[in-house]
């Protein structure tokens, strides 16, 4: 694997003046030497998350979470791929423990190194609201729309605003639509980068 790769995906310009990971998690990427395509995909659901936590702070400006969280979950989320380099390509789930332990071993707090464990998951009844943001950055990221998940946000929605469900989700589907738009070109900035 080139680390000139590597540090091309971190910091070439992209889609919509996509925003570079911050630092540490850029960092530990490097020196896992992961795989290019991992670091654009990182890039992409963490500007997304960005994106996203922006829209909603605007948006539902009631909805509390914790922006640290959000987007260092949606920098880190997928770093069991390290590992796990077949699911960079197919589908699989081992990545999500490894990355968890992955991250705990390299001195992440437990606050922060759940993202990796727990992204593609969000039935769990303590589910936080960072956790479902991140969860749906990684959707959203690439245009998919879950409703199970989007169900979960706009209820946390609800409960602070007072407004219907129907409102609701009318706020957080202007937002998501928006994000969509430029998932083509998200996808093709992550495929521009080699898997190993």
């Amino acid at each position: 694997m080139s680390v000139i790769a590597l540090r091309r995906a971190l910091t070439e310009p992209a889609v919509s003046s996509m925003g570079p990971l911050p630092q540490d998690a850029a960092r530990l990427l490097l020196d896992l030497e992961a795989p290019p395509r991992l670091a654009a995909h990182l890039r992409a659901v963490h500007d997304t998350a960005r994106r996203l936590i922006d829209a909603l702070g605007d948006a539902c400006p009631r909805l509390r979470f914790d922006q640290e969280e959000v987007l260092f979950g949606a920098a880190t989320h997928d770093i069991g791929k390290v590992i796990h380099t077949d699911e960079l390509t197919g589908p699989g789930h081992a990545h999500e423990q490894a990355g968890y332990e992955l991250l705990l071993a390299h001195g992440v707090d437990d606050r922060l190194a759940r993202f990796a464990r727990n992204h593609a998951t969000w039935t769990a009844r303590d589910i936080s609201t960072e956790d479902l943001l991140v969860s749906l950055a990684d959707k959203i990221w690439k245009a998919k729309r879950l409703r199970d998940l989007e169900d979960l946000v706009v209820e946390r929605i609800c409960r602070v605003s007072g407004e219907s469900p129907w409102q609701a989700f009318m706020v957080l589907d202007d937002v998501l639509d928006a994000l969509a738009r430029d998932a083509d070109e998200r996808l093709a900035f992550q495929a521009r980068h080699p898997i190993a």
